[in-house]
């Protein structure tokens, strides 16, 4: 989208850099948390939650109906496919075709709980009826939302009504800062309301933040908002993208910050949750980047199969694939939890096999037919224990440091993020020392999740 046009949609054309000059809710924090208290309120008294420390494989799953969105996030995973309206992934799927995922993820991989993203999917014209049906077959509904559509009551209510089971809310900022991320001005006002007409109709929800560079100087008054406000959850994404802003080079080191930049304002943010009872999580940072008393919250791929608020495996393989994520064609024939590790130096024949329908076909056979071999033979632990390496090592690039190789974690840390380290390189690797590590929940053990309705 050009310059232009998003000056005609209101939208502030310019990214975050590191030389922009920063905002004034960026330079006071504490003042722009102030004037969002005002507008979302705040609970009197936090409800006791169920938690637990037990550490199952989750058994949640996710489906995207469509890259198009009301927002254009800068960092957005999928921004070139929401820009581009002729991508096969940018328009909405039908309802019949959203209901026939939702059911294989019943039936055939015994998910009880989904993650509904879009783009957008509270602009999805029918939300509500998907909602009720995933009430109907035993699935635990969760929107991945920007909430703007949210800041109207009735339009919670009409949630409430359908059987809604939470909302994930993405929260990139405080004031300014999250609508320059976003990209829209006023966005921030908008999900301030819809954060209190949420929690007047009694629906509970968390937090998305990424940390982009912006949002740095806000962690600790982000965490504020989470508890002053009521949400149950606050998970950190670091800026790591895995499809089109890994080849579209809107990624760079003007916006995305170093490890070390993120560090100390991140374990500031902790700290407050922890001391209010609020469960953080922090996706995708070496362990090292914070003291012991936090690595409970960092989940890598080897620890985000025991999240139940994360994705499982082996249905999230399946619902990724591209006819799963597309208005046209059927969907695609199941595909078991992925057992074969695919070399990157192999990924341009894969891609080359997966274009031709037969190949394709006659690959998935070859994979499921080795797939139930190894399950025979492997504990579940094991089979999604390999598939976390496969992704974080082929289909992210992760690499270890030389120093990691003296850390007691490297058994369980995926290391740095392939694109991060290109930027930064690997340099603030901090090895720390004992016994090594062989176990993903060693540290995780020890948080304490809440139970919801899906991990019930």
């Amino acid at each position: 989208m050009s310059a232009r046009n998003l000056s005609e949609r209101g939208v502030a054309p310019d990214l975050p850099t590191a030389d922009a000059a920063a905002t004034a809710d960026e330079l006071y924090p504490e003042e722009a948390l102030a004037r969002a208290l005002a507008l979302a309120g705040e609970v009197t008294e936090r409800p006791r939650l169920e938690s637990t420390r037990e550490r199952t494989i989750t058994r949640r799953g996710v489906m995207w109906l469509g890259q198009t969105c009301n927002l254009r996030c800068y960092f957005c995973y999928f921004i070139d496919r929401i820009e581009t309206t002729t991508h096969p992934e940018h328009p909405f799927m039908t309802l019949e075709k959203a209901k026939k995922i939702c059911k294989t993820l019943v039936d055939t991989f015994g998910n009880d709980a989904i993650d509904i993203q879009g783009g957008e999917p509270t602009i999805w014209p029918h939300i509500l009826d998907l909602v009720r049906y995933c009430r109907e077959i035993g699935l635990f509904p969760t929107l991945i939302t920007n909430a703007l559509v949210l800041d109207k009551p009735e339009k919670c209510q009409a949630y409430k009504d359908a059987g809604i089971g939470d909302f994930l809310v993405s929260v990139h900022g405080i004031g300014e800062v999250h609508d320059r991320v976003v990209q829209l001005p006023g966005a921030h006002v908008r999900q301030m309301k819809a954060l209190r007409n949420l929690r007047e109709a009694g629906i509970p929800f968390r937090f998305n933040c990424v940390l982009s560079k912006p949002v740095v100087a806000q962690l600790p008054q982000v965490a504020e908002l989470a508890v002053r406000t009521g949400a149950r959850v606050l998970n950190f994404l670091t800026f790591n993208p895995f499809e089109d802003q890994a080849r579209g080079g809107k990624r760079s080191a003007n916006n995305v910050p170093m490890y070390g930049e993120i560090s100390t304002q991140l374990e500031k943010a902790l700290d407050i949750l922890d001391d209010a009872g609020v469960e953080a999580n922090v996706r995708y940072l070496p362990l090292c980047m914070v003291k012991e008393r936090h690595r409970k919250s960092i989940y890598n791929f080897q620890q985000l199969p025991y999240d139940h608020h994360e994705w499982d495996y082996a249905s999230w393989g399946w619902t990724g694939l591209v006819e799963q994520r597309m208005k046209w064609g059927e969907v695609s024939p199941v595909l078991q939890l992925e057992t074969l590790r695919t070399p990157a130096r192999f990924r341009k024949q894969i891609d080359w096999i997966l274009a031709r329908p037969r190949l394709r076909s006659a690959l998935f056979k070859l994979h499921n037919g080795v797939a139930r071999v190894a399950a025979a033979l492997r504990s579940k632990d094991t089979l999604y224990r390999h598939n976390a390496r496969i992704r974080a090592e082929s289909h992210c690039g992760y690499i270890y440091a030389a120093a990691c190789n003296e850390c007691s974690a490297k058994n369980i840390c995926d290391g740095f993020h392939g694109d991060y380290a290109d930027l930064f390189g690997t340099s603030e690797a901090t090895p720390f020392g004992g016994p090594k590590l062989k176990d993903p929940r060693h540290y995780i053990r020890t948080q304490d999740k809440i139970v919801d309705g899906a991990s019930a």
